[in-house]
């Protein structure tokens, strides 16, 4: 299908340098989103292999589409210039032109696509810099011939909720829950130990002991819990500070986790020492207990102590 301007003669598979390409065919040379003003083309080049170094992740998905990383390198993505050209390309009468990198500058084109239903969704990523952000994911559905580049993606959205049991000794952590990526492994060195005494602890009094993999419906990331005492029915939540900052995240992400999760589970939240009265209370109108390590034992702030 040709919707104008010079005359469409890359077929699916044809390789060419980018400079070509775009002299032909019009578009910005800077960025993935080439948005014609020669041309009724938006042009889309992709390099996976990079763009997963910082944040980006485009390839085939398992839904038979192409899933495309929109543009916006800092912050939150918005549905603002290469992004809305690509929504809007039917209504602007664009044809959308998907191009992935083979080596430096140049790239195998990949077919004509369009967007499918639903077209895009959001999913949290890192930055360059490891600053947490959302970003824009299109579901691009091939036109008539396409090439086929690379592997199938393995976190392709699904339509139902996934929950699982999972070992603690997957080593998998909430890295959406700190801002950079030295925090994050400072506080994977903290909880990590703390987690796993706990679990020790739960097991000698006879406990199951297991954590939740959670993958909600429209999702592509994984989320876990720190614990899920199977015995109590108890979703714990470790951090490895008695900050206010860090009984907070852990108070949001026990909810979070909860609504998965039945028979609605009790909620605890795992803290290196004993934190300030104040903090406590926060918990326990939270409806969560706080527990902490009292030599080779635990106490809570529950009623009955849990040693």
């Amino acid at each position: 299908m040709d919707l104008g301007g010079p005359m469409w003669d890359i077929a699916p598979g044809d390789q060419n340098k980018r400079t070509e390409i775009q002299s032909e065919y019009g578009g910005s040379r800077q960025g993935g989103i080439a948005h014609s003003s020669s041309s009724s083309n938006v042009l889309l080049f992709t390099n996976p292999k990079r763009g997963r170094k910082v944040g980006y992740f485009d390839g085939w998905g398992t839904d038979g589409c192409y899933h495309y990383t929109g543009e916006g390198q800092k912050g939150d993505q918005q549905m603002v210039r290469g992004n809305r050209a690509v929504l809007q390309h039917v209504q602007e009468g664009r044809a959308l032109r998907l191009f992935d990198a083979v080596s430096s500058g140049v790239y195998a084109y990949l077919g004509q696509f369009t967007l499918a239903d639903p077209p895009w969704y959001y999913r949290d990523a890192l930055d360059a810099k490891d600053e947490l952000r959302s970003v824009i994911m299109f579901r691009l559905k091939p036109i008539g011939p396409s090439a086929q580049l690379g592997d199938d993606l393995s976190f392709t959205p699904r339509n139902d909720d996934v929950i699982e049991d999972v070992e603690i000794e997957q080593h998998h952590t909430e890295r959406m829950a700190v801002s950079s990526k030295s925090k994050g492994h400072e506080a994977e060195r903290r909880e990590a130990p703390l987690v796993t005494k706990y679990r020790d602890y739960l097991e000698m009094q006879g406990h199951t002991v297991k954590r939740k993999k959670i993958i909600p419906a429209g999702e592509v990331r994984a989320l876990y819990t720190d614990l899920y005492d199977v015995t109590d029915e108890a979703l714990i939540e470790a951090k490895g500070s008695v900050t206010r900052e860090a009984v907070r995240m852990a108070i949001g992400q026990l909810y979070d986790y909860r609504r998965y999760i039945t028979p609605r589970p009790s909620l605890g939240v795992l803290l290196p020492s004993q934190p300030r009265q104040d903090l406590i209370d926060l918990c326990n109108a939270s409806g969560a207990t706080v527990i902490w390590p009292d030599g080779d034992v635990f106490d809570s702030s529950a009623a009955d102590p849990m040693h």
